[in-house]
């Protein structure tokens, strides 16, 4: 059985099978099918080749592999996130190409997305890792169906496994007190000071630059990032709007950042014309330029933390400098600050992934939420009973 239509239209056939087949005449003289299970599948894989032909693009082909769809998408989305979230795709989607890239995209199944989960987890991937892996194809098949490759995304009926991020190591208030004194007269002294202070991601503070701190009202406005590329680093804007923000700062870091000025404008005098002054950065290297943060991490934090006689990787209680930022947070929770203010203050695009990160400190937060209302109601102090 088939229905003809007027020119330019497209033929549609009931195969012997059941299954239904649209033709389009392509410019050029050639002529497409495509495939589907009823006659509104095929009618709407018709109608988005047509409007691909009016908007001058290619007409999608079902014999397009998963390879060769992620590798055209890596390439389409390049151009809408950082450079850091692209190198991370490029990473979760060479897994996917090895094991599933010679698939027809068309005709990829939950079930074959499912199995290949199972089998890098029996191949001891994290689940976390997997997880993430997920979210990505899955961002890459929902723009298949957006841009008409595919009816459906199959991933919507793929279940990941848990995403469980792992427990982060936070410095005690006396391993951060051992820590700033053991940065006493350090280059980066006042950098220990502000991390601990503020919560702010390592790419944050070496992009740091003088213009954006107000000492005058105690402020810090965070406007960049130092961001690795296939490059080298550089300055780029944050990741998001929530990442731009202003934080209050308290005295100890004002005091910090003023002394750090001082002696940096002496060490700029003494090198004269050698010193680069092209961004005027907060924590450069002795030179003036990019401070790059991976020979900070290897020397200068190193050092530090051995002079604190604080653990270091691959001490299973070794501490990185992320875990800086996660002290930050968990002292401030600890002690009763609202999470909301902290939220603000780390950059968090909602509450919500603070909660999520920071669960440890909820149950006694919750104690203390419990004990309040508990003297509001004129009960008795939990501490005499």
């Amino acid at each position: 059985m088939s229905k003809r239509r007027g020119n330019n239209e497209g033929t549609y056939t009931q195969r012997a099978d059941g299954r239904w087949e649209a033709r389009l005449s392509l410019p050029g003289g050639k002529r497409k099918s495509f495939y589907g299970g009823t006659l509104r599948e095929v009618q709407q894989k018709l109608k988005q080749a047509q409007r691909d032909i009016d908007s001058g693009l290619p007409v999608a082909s079902e014999r397009q592999t998963v390879e060769q769809y992620l590798i055209s998408w890596l390439a389409m989305v390049r151009h809408e996130i950082d450079a850091s979230s692209a190198k991370a795709y490029r990473y979760h989607m060479k897994r996917v190409i090895k094991a599933l890239g010679t698939l027809k995209l068309a005709k990829l199944t939950a079930q074959q997305v499912q199995s290949f989960y199972a089998q890098k987890l029996a191949e001891g991937l994290a689940p976390t890792t997997v997880n993430t892996m997920h979210g990505v194809l899955h961002h890459a098949l929902k723009d298949a169906v957006r841009l008409g490759i595919i009816a459906r995304n199959v991933l919507e009926a793929v279940k990941p496994p848990r995403f469980e991020p792992k427990a982060k190591r936070t410095l005690s208030e006396d391993e951060v007190r051992r820590l700033l004194d053991a940065a006493k007269g350090d280059w980066f002294e006042a950098l220990y000071v502000l991390v601990l202070a503020t919560g702010m991601r390592e790419g944050e503070l070496f992009a740091l630059q003088w213009e954006d701190i107000d000492f005058e009202k105690g402020l810090i406005y965070v406007r960049h990032g130092l961001q690795q590329t296939d490059s080298g680093y550089i300055v780029h804007l944050p990741k998001s709007r929530s990442s731009q923000r202003t934080i209050t700062l308290p005295a100890v870091a004002v005091q910090a950042l003023i002394d750090h000025q001082v002696y940096q404008s002496q060490v700029r005098g003494l090198l004269g014309s050698e010193w680069d002054s092209t961004y005027d950065f907060v924590f450069p290297n002795r030179f003036g330029r990019k401070k790059n943060p991976s020979s900070f991490l290897r020397r200068d934090f190193r050092r530090v933390m051995r002079r604190a006689g604080l653990p270091l990787p691959p001490d299973p209680k070794g501490i990185h400098f992320h875990d800086l930022r996660h002290t930050a947070a968990t002292l401030l929770l600890a002690r009763g600050v609202n999470a909301k203010v902290v939220s603000e203050m780390l950059g968090h695009a909602d509450i919500s992934i603070t909660l999520r990160i920071y669960a440890h400190v909820l149950p006694n937060m919750q104690r203390d939420a419990a004990d309040t209302m508990n003297r509001i109601l004129g009960g008795e102090d939990a501490k005499h009973r």
